[in-house]
């Protein structure tokens, strides 16, 4: 979800002119500025049973969605936002020049460029995630085989007295995402592997 919308945020941020652009700028960072305890804290208020919105999703796997996308979704932006501003623009006008339409050109010229920078980011996203605990120990509401969270798992064994069983599922924790930093990481040399031959 964040691969696909934050680099629309950022293509947006980037290519477009509003009024307002510095406020959604600094609202982007704010995950990154704000403890994420108190992100969860807002969630549950926002998006609780007595919030103002009347969307009650607390305790769900949506509230568990919810804040992990509000606590990542930076990592996206901010790494696609540099690659979009040196993009050269020229490129783009020769090929709409040579007839290509507006989806041909970003499929073929500007979405090569793009994509080594969003499995960055979807990286950078995916390790917060796996190990984000703030943002998510008081909206998932930790029930067993529903909304249980891996974090919250660690911090209830660790608060039983069962340290080996935290650290087991800390270990499989590591090795998922060492394993998909790698996969990410294979898949990002072999994209750009030819913009190194050419």
């Amino acid at each position: 979800v964040n691969a696909v919308v934050g680099t629309l945020i950022a293509w947006v941020l980037v290519r477009d002119e509003f009024p307002g652009k510095s406020v959604v700028n600094a609202v982007i960072d704010l995950p990154f500025a704000l403890p994420t305890i108190v992100a969860g804290l807002t969630l549950l208020a926002l998006y609780g049973p007595e919030g103002p919105f009347g969307i009650d999703v607390a305790f769900s796997r949506a509230a568990i969605l919810l804040a992990l996308l509000f606590v990542t979704l930076p990592f996206v932006v901010r790494t696609v936002q540099p690659v979009l501003l040196e993009l050269d623009r020229e490129m783009e006008e020769a090929a709409a020049s040579l007839g290509a339409n507006a989806l041909q050109v970003f499929r073929r010229v500007v979405f090569p460029k793009l994509f080594p920078a969003v499995l960055s980011g979807v990286a950078l996203a995916f390790a917060r995630a796996i190990g984000e605990f703030g943002s998510v120990v008081l909206i998932s509401g930790n029930l067993p085989f529903e909304t249980e969270v891996a974090s919250v798992y660690i911090f209830g064994r660790i608060e039983s007295g069962d340290p080996s069983g935290a650290a087991a599922v800390s270990v499989v924790l590591l090795v998922v995402s060492f394993a998909a930093l790698l996969l990410i990481g294979g898949l990002r040399r072999r994209v750009t592997r030819h913009d190194r031959v050419g």
